[in-house]
């Protein structure tokens, strides 16, 4: 990390600050001499440098007054201190999914943040460790440096049927392999990591719950990511080599993509103060529950990236010369319908955020699952109906160097007309922006995110099964059907229907 500068600020002192790591990269087979510079990964680093340059220009929207350091400091690196904090983060999160039309990578360092806050707290409370307090030095580090948090919790996992100290090979989940009076060494993967190699740290999770027997894959910790022992093999994307031919249009959105890779651990290195659980087995849940509260409905930042669909849809609608076409206009409003729809459950669920006992302010988590289930879904309708009024020209239309050739070019340009007085190019591009979203590169930040991050649909449906509190709304069925010899079933309400009718008066 010895190029990190003292205090980034603007999106170009970040791009800066990567420079020069000796990451160890491989992409295509080969080890890449400076991702900074690499065409294919270039278009990641942008989306987050975005935002920075948020930060400055929305200084409200994007930035935040911590009470760990008294600075003012950029709202991916805030922890939570009111219900109004976590509904900027998804207002923050709409607007740079608006800016960038991908995904812009910080999301997960920011829940982890926010998770670690409450869970180290607790622990300390059962087992008089002094993990907080580690964990506040190195909030106070990032915050001060302005870095960029990757969050790395999902596992490969291998036989699914089995637990991490089950498995044949024992480096399919993240283990502690040594132990020192310095701190702790680390081997296994992370799969999925996104955003990982233009992270400045990475924090190191549990993925799945832990039994006593797990209490070696019980390790939360931070590390840099140019650490000792750490490999980078990045993951393809579908149809990534455009990024690497001439032009722009082919590509859909030239500037701005998403980034996944697997990170491979081999003996990585973590010293006593970036450790924030050692062997606390039975916390694992509890930090996975809560990140995943805080992920699921940070979700909202694809209703960002549908703002910039609906709007493409809008836009070959009025190219092709049917914007008032009744059918046409009806599909726009129903795009606009489940965009929303994600939007509200997100931005609710923040709203009822709750006080936790080491201060941070945790969402609602059943309209988080909501809101997530709600991703896996209608992102892929909205895709759908972006492709029903683009037409097939989104999967036909011929290459940026036919359209500028001497001898096709010309061609294309009259026969790919459409409405009088549209640019051909400007039709094309805006083809190209439909066809990256839903079936190119950006179709992993906006459809296989929505289905697989923060968990998979059935992961969702789990923590609405365990909060749905059925006992009691059977009794306000049966109580209102004049139901007097029937079993009672329990009659507490939830948590969730506790926040739900709190009033600033009540105590819960």
């Amino acid at each position: 990390m010895a190029n990190v500068l003292k205090t980034i600020r603007t999106g170009e002192d970040y791009i800066e600050s990567l420079r020069g790591r000796d990451l160890k990269v491989y992409l295509f087979g080969e080890l890449v001499k400076e991702p900074v510079d690499h065409p294919i990964i270039r278009p990641s680093i942008n989306a987050v440098a975005e935002t920075y340059d948020l930060a400055v220009r929305e200084e409200a929207l994007a930035s935040a007054d911590s009470s760990i350091t008294g600075l003012k400091v950029n709202r991916f690196l805030h922890i939570a201190e009111s219900a109004e904090d976590l509904v900027l983060q998804n207002k923050m999160q709409r607007k740079l999914g608006q800016n960038t039309g991908t995904c812009f990578q910080r999301c997960v360092g920011m829940d982890a943040l926010n998770s670690l806050h409450s869970t180290t707290f607790e622990i300390d409370e059962k087992h008089g460790t002094d993990y907080h307090k580690r964990f506040l030095e190195f909030v106070k580090m990032v915050q001060k440096e302005n870095l960029v948090i990757g969050g790395a919790m999902t596992d490969p996992k291998g036989d699914r049927s089995k637990g991490p100290s089950e498995q044949e090979d024992p480096d399919l989940f993240t283990r502690i392999v040594d132990t020192d009076e310095n701190g702790v060494y680390v081997s296994g993967a992370k799969a999925h990591q996104t955003g990982c190699i233009n992270s400045h740290w990475i924090i190191l999770m549990p993925t799945i719950r832990l039994t006593e027997d797990d209490k070696d894959w019980a390790i939360v910790g931070a590390i840099p990511a140019d650490a000792k022992g750490v490999t980078y093999i990045y993951g393809r994307q579908s149809c990534d080599t455009r990024s690497m031919e001439e032009g722009d249009i082919d590509d859909g959105n030239a500037k701005f993509g998403g980034q996944e890779a697997l990170i491979i651990l081999d003996r990585v290195f973590i010293p006593w103060d970036k450790v924030f659980m050692h062997g606390e087995y039975e916390f694992a849940s509890m930090l996975i529950e809560r990140f995943t509260c805080y992920h699921r409905r940070s979700y909202v930042c694809k209703t960002g990236l549908g703002d910039v669909l609906i709007g493409a849809a809008a836009t070959i609608a009025d190219y092709n010369g049917v914007p008032k076409v009744s059918h046409i206009k009806d599909k726009i409003i129903e795009m606009t319908h489940l965009n929303e729809t994600i939007f509200a459950a997100g931005i609710a669920s923040s709203h009822q955020g709750q006080k936790m006992k080491s201060g941070v302010y945790l969402n609602d988590d059943m309209l988080a699952q909501v809101c997530k289930h709600n991703v896996t879904r209608f992102p892929y309708e909205i895709s759908r109906l972006a492709q029903d009024i683009a037409g097939g020209l989104v999967v036909t239309l011929p290459s940026e160097k036919d359209f500028r050739h001497p001898e096709a070019g010309p061609l294309l340009k009259k026969y790919l007309a459409g409405r009088k007085g549209t640019d051909v190019e400007n039709r094309m591009r805006i083809l190209r922006l439909i066809e990256n979203m839903t079936l190119g590169r950006n179709a992993v930040g906006y459809l296989t995110e929505s289905m697989h991050g923060a968990g998979s649909p059935q992961a969702q449906r789990i923590q609405i099964q365990r909060q749905m509190q059925i006992g009691y709304k059977k009794n306000l069925a049966k109580n209102l059907a004049g139901i007097k010899n029937d079993i009672v079933e329990p009659s507490e309400p939830s948590e969730y229907f506790k926040r739900v009718f709190k009033t600033k008066d009540s105590v819960l």
